[in-house]
């Protein structure tokens, strides 16, 4: 076939591999998450660069369950990630496995390592295991139990499956390098004795491979040529290759190992463990929360499939860990958003309006379109009669300089309709503004063409008669530091209690059968999502972005 060009340093490397015909087959990539939580915005850096690199080169993209650790992993996880997958373009199709389907496998495998004399049972404790591993700049010391011969560690190693010891008291360790300046090559354990049921395999295990030893041989049975995953692994790279070379037999054409550097976002947790931490103490209002980064929280928030694709091609690959400004990915979404979404009049906190000499009784429709970058959403018509909502923010009875909207004496239009003046403020006992009375001027109807006077301020209304209660939740950014990193710190700390805000006495225009998910610009406040999950009868619309970056620069 012809080969495309390659855009990135992975790409090029697959590239010299197939111009190399160094595999017999098609380009395959693979994402192996563990169950034991949802994917974030990390998760789908690393399955874009996977599965795009499969498409790009006429291969094929496996999902894989990583689930060798049944005390952490749970079919809401396992259901979760494959939905999230889809909703995000990265749909496995049938190409969808489990690790623990290979348990068998790995185990026949695991005799021949023994019977090569390159595995042994381990008596030490974990405390011991550390002792004896060394650091990074002293070698490591032999296990009085390395030498063990190769029939008496079979039969511990059956004993260990058949559930004769208790977690902890064996393991079974590869045998390397104790002296190997990388610590995990140092006899590494590569099996352990576990008392918990597996969500797949039930009780018929007792003992389960660990993550650095069975993801190679995963990788090596589904038939995968290049295992690309995060900068992290870098140092385990030589045990992948190790576990490999040592199984030869099994596999001629091993699958190879390589890194990218690992994605962070400003002001975003991507740690599976903390974002556990901020569900569990009720910082957030589950993983779906709009203000995490998780796919289910951007989903709820908003996000749309086009807007996270062209962030993650945006920002490319880069070799080493790198950290993106999360306005990119706002930008991204604005980018997306502003010719595809309807705008609609909504006022969050309203103010009622009197158009004192507009006559009794009587209604009128004007012509407003939807969006005006994009004539192919249309118009509507809204209900204009005597009584209206403003937004409160747009009236000021004693004006600020450079305040050009309502206040006593001003006139103003309204947008698709009138130009009103404000004649006088009415109050109640406390002082409160309650209400503004205003005139219209009747000749500056929008499009009529009689306008020969200019005003310096647009204001959205509504029909104090016509409109739909609803409920906004102005979601901000979760922290209110953006600039913290790191992994080994107190997240909740940072959180902003501000970060999200609740209107419960928004008025909207009338919609025609708003669904969730369904997406909107409000006029002059930014991009808004019905919330998908409703928790009573009240429409409920979740901010997804600001019209414009506010951030401070």
């Amino acid at each position: 076939m012809e080969i495309p060009s390659a855009g990135n340093f992975l790409e090029r490397i697959i590239e010299e591999d197939i111009e190399n015909q160094v595999y017999q087959r098609p380009i395959h990539t693979r994402f192996p998450p563990e169950p034991n939580g949802y994917l974030h915005i990390g998760s789908l850096y690393a399955i874009n660069i996977n599965h795009s690199a499969a498409k790009k080169f006429g291969g094929e993209f496996n999902l894989r369950y990583d689930d060798t650790n049944p005390l952490k992993e749970d079919m809401e996880y396992v259901n979760a990630i494959l939905e999230d997958m889809k909703w995000a373009g990265y749909d496995p199709g049938k190409n969808i496995f489990y690790g623990s389907d290979y348990f068998d496998t790995i185990y026949d495998l695991t005799i021949k390592l023994i019977e090569r004399g390159l595995a042994y049972v381990c008596d030490l404790t974990a405390d011991q295991m550390r002792e004896y591993r060394g650091t990074l700049t002293t070698p490591g010391t032999d296990s009085p139990y390395r030498d063990r011969g190769i029939q008496e560690n079979l039969n511990l190693f059956t004993q260990m499956r058949d559930g004769k010891f208790i977690p902890g008291e064996r393991v079974l360790r590869a045998k390397i390098d104790m002296a190997s300046p990388n610590i995990n090559m140092r006899d590494p354990a590569i099996y352990r004795i576990l008392e918990a049921e597996h969500y797949r395999s039930g009780a018929k295990w007792k003992i389960y491979p660990m993550y650095d030893y069975a993801h190679p041989i995963q990788d090596a049975i589904e038939g995968i040529t290049h295992s690309m995953c995060s900068i992290e692994f870098k140092d385990h790279r030589p045990l992948y290759e190790w576990v490999l070379n040592s199984l030869d037999f099994a596999f001629p054409e091993p699958p190879k190992q390589r890194e990218f550097g690992r994605m962070n976002i400003t002001g975003a947790i991507t740690s599976k463990r903390y974002l556990r931490q901020l569900v569990a103490l009720n910082y957030v209002d589950g993983w779906d929360d709009p203000r995490l980064p998780t796919v289910k929280g951007l989903r709820r928030r908003g996000f749309t499939q086009a807007s996270i694709h062209n962030f993650l091609n945006e920002i490319g690959i880069a070799r080493d860990m790198s950290t993106v400004d999360i306005s990119m990915l706002e930008h991204c979404l604005r980018e997306d958003l502003k010719s595809k979404a309807r705008a609609v009049m909504a006022v969050l906190d309203p103010l009622p309006v009197t158009i004192t000499n507009y006559p009794e009784g009587v209604e009128e429709y004007v012509d407003v379109e939807y969006n005006g970058e994009n004539p192919d959403l249309g118009k509507r018509q809204l209900p204009f009669c005597k009584k209206i909502l403003v937004e409160r923010e747009d009236f000021m009875e004693t004006p600020e300089k450079g305040f050009h909207r309502l206040y006593p004496g001003n006139e103003v239009r309204l947008k698709g309709a009138y130009f009103i003046k404000c004649a006088e403020v009415v109050k109640d006992e406390s002082g409160n503004v309650i209400e503004l009375l205003c005139t219209y001027d009747p000749e500056t109807k929008s499009g009529s063409g009689n306008v020969t006077r200019k005003v310096k301020a647009t204001l959205h209304w509504l029909s104090a008669e016509h409109n739909i209660p609803a409920r906004v939740n102005l979601y901000g950014r979760l922290l209110a530091d953006e600039n913290i990193s790191g992994e080994e710190i107190d997240w909740t700390q940072y959180v902003d209690p501000n970060s999200k805000i609740v209107l419960e006495n928004v008025r909207v225009e009338n919609l025609i059968n708003p669904q969730p998910e369904d997406k909107f610009q409000f006029l002059r406040h930014g991009y808004f999502v019905v919330d998908m999950k409703r928790t009573d009868e009240k429409l409920t619309f979740n901010r997804i972005v600001s019209l414009k970056d506010t951030k401070k620069r």
